[in-house]
């Protein structure tokens, strides 16, 4: 099982960024939509700890910055009807320590903001995990928890507005400096992406 990977960072599509290692072969690997791995730039040498999923439609990687964020996903995964796709859409909630402290609060409604995350999924990801997250310190978990709403509106429409002008061909720097660019709020995912296309353009 692929445990870890050191490479150039290539480019990010389709969710998944990809890896050039040493001995030239290149790794797709899936990653949170607020993971650091994100700020690297081409040619960017990157340590990346990986998950291996082998099932009847293939192989797949998903990838984290540091041992920590490995350890989450695969506490996630290991609830019931919690598989890896739903794991990594938990995962961009925010980082590690912030989605410890939704958990840690028992807070379901944020848990089942996640993209594809039911009220039931969610419910039970609490009940499972809630004892078994890693402990934080009483204030470190409150600073989590305090940053825990700014971090989810951060990943409603505006999210998806950047990962739909990735999918358009656009960097990941460049949609996230475009969404950003618009200065309305509330707004659905394609008036943002229409808005920030014309930053584009």
């Amino acid at each position: 099982m692929i445990r870890f990977i050191r490479g150039d960072y290539l480019y990010y599509k389709n969710g998944a960024i990809v890896i050039e290692t040493p001995g030239g072969i290149g790794f797709r690997i899936f990653v949170s939509d607020t993971s650091s791995l994100l700020t690297a730039r081409e040619g960017d040498e990157m340590a990346v700890y990986t998950y291996m999923q082998v099932s009847d439609n293939g192989t797949a990687l998903y990838g984290f910055s540091d041992e920590d964020g490995l350890s989450l996903f695969e506490q996630l995964i290991s609830v019931n009807g919690v598989g890896p796709k739903a794991g990594l859409a938990i995962m961009s909630l925010g980082t590690p320590g912030q989605i410890k402290a939704i958990i840690a609060a028992g807070d379901a409604a944020s848990v089942s903001q996640a993209q594809g995350v039911g009220k039931k999924t969610a419910e039970r990801v609490i009940l499972e995990l809630k004892d078994k997250v890693s402990a934080l310190p009483e204030d470190m978990l409150a600073a989590e928890n305090s940053t825990s709403a700014a971090v989810l509106a951060a990943t409603g429409e505006r999210n998806e507005a950047v990962i739909a002008l990735t999918t358009l061909g656009y960097s990941k720097k460049e949609a996230e400096s475009a969404v950003a660019s618009v200065p309305d709020e509330d707004l659905s995912t394609e008036e943002y992406v229409k808005k920030s296309l014309k930053f584009l353009l």
